[in-house]
């Protein structure tokens, strides 16, 4: 077997599966007699992304019922077994998490979607070339054209100095003004982190509190999700699932949140359970009024994407599901809700340890790859186990 394989095979860190309808959890199988077939399928999967060399969680929840398991190991020096409440870092999901506090901006008349932001961002003008006046739901919707902030970090093979230091919202906007923003991309899609990033900076501007204080205020705290911040994280404490990475060829733990922690386009870490429970909120009407609720889940023009979430076809219904999605080198999550918020799933995959793009541009498609499907596994589990609302 070569080297690389055998990093892959090590790194057969953690699974945690969780499928539920009620807020409870366990760490073992307890599926009604009918959830076999809709659930065979899905550990399938399971298997198939631990014999690849992955670390995951998942959450399903449907009205009647909740399954929960854990597969492997937290990380590779202790193996310790991991558990269903492990946390993880979810990646872009934090977008939706935002964009509920912006909408509540909106519904509490502090600014509207279509206001444009030029002149009440700090920073947006100075740190950056603004073609035209860009509005709140350009930025939720990535149709404002800005200049993607990662593509204007170092390019060193050897990530990790970057890494150790932290990409704040102001840094962010200064680092993507080094790129041209050009006119015509203003009003079409073009996914950007930067987008998040001077929306965290709309958010505390207007609440006049820090941003990762609003988003614990206005969305974590009332949606109970309890086991969700933007907090840098200790590696060493418990209740973590590990990421890894390899620099040529050695494996390197990348669990250290350092470079994203309070950044509100991609900082969360979080549960499979609490990302359920932000999405049920979220759909359920809970979160926002309900006129921002339908401007979240319609898309301005670009039919995969709405203000936050992705868009999904729904096997029991003619509405979409609607979808947080999320990837880093090491971590890959999707979180899914029905249109009413009755059905919810969510996985989060730590990605089998290889190179970051910078060593090898291929493991990129891998990555996306893992994260598709993640989406369509969970995607079709709900499929199998969902019934028409009366």
């Amino acid at each position: 077997m070569s080297t690389k394989n055998r990093v892959w095979r090590q790194a057969a860190l953690a699974f945690v599966l969780l499928v539920s309808g009620c807020i409870s959890s366990t760490d073992k199988p307890a599926p009604s007699a009918s959830s076999p077939k809709p659930f065979a399928s899905l550990e399938h999967q399971v298997q198939l992304f631990l014999d690849e060399g992955a670390v995951a969680a998942v959450q399903i929840r449907w009205p009647k019922g909740e399954w929960s398991r854990a597969y492997g190991v937290r990380d590779l020096e202790t193996r310790t077994p991991a558990q269903p409440t492990d946390r993880a870092a979810v990646a872009s999901v934090t977008k939706t998490v935002t964009a509920v506090a912006v909408l509540k901006l909106v519904d509490d008349n502090l600014i509207g979607l279509d206001d444009p932001v030029n002149d009440v961002i700090p920073g947006f003008t100075t740190s950056l070339t603004p073609p035209a006046p860009i509005t709140v739901r350009q930025l939720l919707s990535h149709t404002s054209g800005m200049p993607e902030v990662t593509d204007a970090l170092p390019k060193d093979v050897d990530f990790r100095p970057v890494l150790a230091q932290t990409l704040t919202m102001e840094r962010g906007l200064q680092l993507a003004g080094t790129l041209p923003w050009r006119s015509d991309d203003v009003g079409a899609f073009k996914y950007s982190n930067t987008n998040y990033l001077a929306l965290g900076l709309l958010i505390q501007t207007l609440r006049d509190k820090p941003i990762v204080h609003v988003l614990q205020e206005e969305v974590l705290g009332p949606l109970g999700l309890k086991n969700t911040s933007l907090d840098r994280i200790d590696p060493h404490e418990t209740g973590i699932l590990h990421g890894y990475v390899t620099l040529r060829g050695e494996l390197v733990d990348t669990t250290d949140n350092t470079f994203l922690a309070g950044n509100p386009a991609g900082g969360a870490i979080s549960t499979m359970a609490d990302l359920n429970l932000l999405m049920a909120g979220i759909f359920q009407g809970r979160a926002v009024s309900a006129s921002s609720l339908w401007e979240m889940k319609t898309s301005p023009g670009f039919h995969p994407y709405g203000l936050g979430v992705w868009e999904h076809a729904d096997g029991c219904s003619e509405d979409s599901r609607h979808e947080g999605r999320g990837g880093f080198w090491d971590y890959q999550t999707v979180a899914v809700s029905s249109a009413d918020g009755r059905y919810q799933a969510a996985m989060t995959v730590t990605t089998p340890p290889m190179p970051t793009e910078l060593e090898d541009p291929s493991t990129q498609d891998k990555r996306d790859y893992l994260n598709d499907r993640i989406e369509s596994t969970l995607n079709e589990t709900l499929d199998r186990i969902c019934k028409p609302a009366n």
